[in-house]
């Protein structure tokens, strides 16, 4: 019996669409026509022998076969990927300085900072983990290399947006369907001590709505808010980035609360042209982070 080979640029697009929600700007991110990335998907389904995508009211979703031959595809893919870097990675050699924020690097460093120096033995990478005003008081200071943080503003020479995530009210589980505030009471909010970029969206939100506040915990870390959420203290703002199993977003819909910003997430490099080594971890970064 002949073996099929799926064509790995086909399934590149195929993962790329299902994690944007759209082949079209699958086609924009892979650079090619969305009649090209249509020819991959109908060369896909008939490598497959079954379909792989099935209409949905206006959409398009995946078969049990698509979500299987996605699970492969993505394996595939960064295997394929680690061998080219591997490759490639054998000339490469220095240091890297990473700055990060806590949101980061409980689950950024396990697996993007594992695949890269897997790939790149002779580089050896620093990481910093602090606050956005730290980190690009880094970058400017050529201290740091590169700095993930999240951006409200504040540039720097040399960075690249990455995409605008939405915040969220961040409490318990078990009183996710509740009514905030208590009558008659402020909210409780947990926050980082001040200046924070999220404590500030939580508080103009609530002043716009014309519901009291007070601050009841905060922290200078990020695992301190999450410990106090958890507790029952209060609720707080964040992104839906490595939240804790044990705390949901809170919807506005159903518990009173307004409306929140989203908030950018930006890479900043110290200077136009960085190390080969640096080059190379700010593009994985990139895009890994691009197809979350």
């Amino acid at each position: 019996m002949r073996k099929m080979n799926f064509d790995l640029d086909a399934l590149r697009s195929f993962a790329t669409g299902i994690e944007l929600g759209s082949f079209a700007k699958a086609a924009d991110r892979v650079g090619r026509s969305a009649s090209a990335v249509s020819a991959q998907l109908k060369k896909l389904e008939e490598q497959a022998g079954v379909p792989l995508l099935q209409k949905a009211g206006r959409g398009m979703v995946l078969t049990l076969a698509g979500e299987t031959l996605l699970s492969y595809a993505r394996r595939m893919l960064t295997l394929n990927d680690e061998a080219a870097m591997a490759i490639a990675g054998h000339e490469v050699e220095g240091l890297v300085r990473l700055g990060l924020q806590e949101d980061f690097s409980e689950h950024l460093l396990p697996a993007v900072l594992g695949e890269f120096t897997r790939s790149h033995r002779g580089v050896r990478i620093e990481v910093k983990v602090a606050r956005n005003a730290e980190l690009l008081a880094g970058i400017v200071a050529g201290e740091l290399d590169l700095a993930l943080a999240w951006h409200a503003g504040q540039d720097t020479a040399h960075m690249a947006l990455l995409e605008n995530r939405p915040l969220d009210w961040i409490g318990r589980k078990a009183l996710a369907e509740r009514a905030y505030p208590d009558p008659g009471e402020p909210l409780p909010l947990v926050t980082f001590n001040a200046p924070c970029q999220l404590r500030s969206a939580a508080t103009e939100a609530l002043d716009a709505a014309g519901i009291p506040w007070r601050i009841v915990f905060s922290s200078p870390s990020l695992s301190g808010v999450w410990a106090a959420v958890a507790a029952g203290l209060g609720i707080t703002v964040r992104t839906g980035f490595g939240l804790p199993e044990t705390l949901t977003a809170l919807k506005p819909s159903s518990t009173g609360l307004p409306p929140l910003p989203r908030i950018g997430l930006a890479l900043h490099k110290s200077q136009p042209r960085i190390s080969p080594a640096a080059s190379r971890l700010h593009d994985l970064i990139r895009e890994r982070l691009l197809v979350r």
